[in-house]
């Protein structure tokens, strides 16, 4: 029996789930590109995804819920590129610098797209926690890999580390808030998430 056969009905239910999630956040994102936050509806996500309305609200619950989770896979995306090769940088702080600039840049690039997910990320709630410590977590490998590249585990990594890896993550999250909403150029953007890192991570 071929591979593709013997998949039990809960596999082959579970890679369906993956594909149809992956639509639903392909959409949202393509829509968020078009046109910010205010062009990302539920019923239009759900037509370009090929989903049915009730479908999409099962998996997220609301447009907020969508654009959070859009914002986790993007970092993601972000955290695959990076991965690819050593994070350059002397020190913790270089590397860290490196790694918040190098992303920062990318979602700048599409300044529709970063205003619709970290809006979303403003709005979220309580109702959205689930995904709001799924995006924290994935910031704080990411700034935990780059202070310490040489461990392969993040269980190694001590609380301290952990604590200052999060800071940094909500630092930077806030600097983006604050370029998306006018208060901060991208050069200050820059220049704030740097004297951060350095305070925290002084040699």
């Amino acid at each position: 029996m071929s591979t593709a056969n013997s998949l039990s009905a809960e596999d082959l239910g579970s890679a369906a789930q993956r594909d149809r999630r992956k639509r639903i956040l392909d959409a949202t994102i393509e829509l968020a590109s078009t046109g910010g936050f205010d062009a990302v509806q539920m019923r239009a996500v759900a037509e370009r995804a090929d989903v049915a309305l009730g479908t999409l609200y099962r998996y997220f619950p609301s447009k907020i819920h969508l654009l959070v989770s859009a914002l986790g896979r993007e970092l993601e995306r972000s955290d695959a590129v990076l991965r690819e090769r050593p994070t350059p940088g002397d020190t913790a702080a270089d590397r860290v610098i490196y790694l918040l600039k190098r992303t920062t840049r990318g979602m700048q690039g599409d300044a529709n797209l970063t205003e619709a997910l970290t809006r979303a990320f403003m709005f979220a709630d309580g109702s959205v926690k689930a995904e709001i410590h799924a995006v924290g977590m994935l910031l704080t490998q990411m700034m935990a890999r780059a202070m310490h590249p040489e461990q392969t585990e993040l269980t190694e990594l001590t609380d301290e580390d952990v604590a200052i890896a999060r800071v940094i993550g909500d630092v930077w999250l806030s600097a983006l808030v604050a370029w998306v909403t006018g208060r901060s150029t991208a050069a200050d953007t820059a220049v704030h998430m740097e004297t951060a890192v350095r305070l925290l991570l002084r040699d």
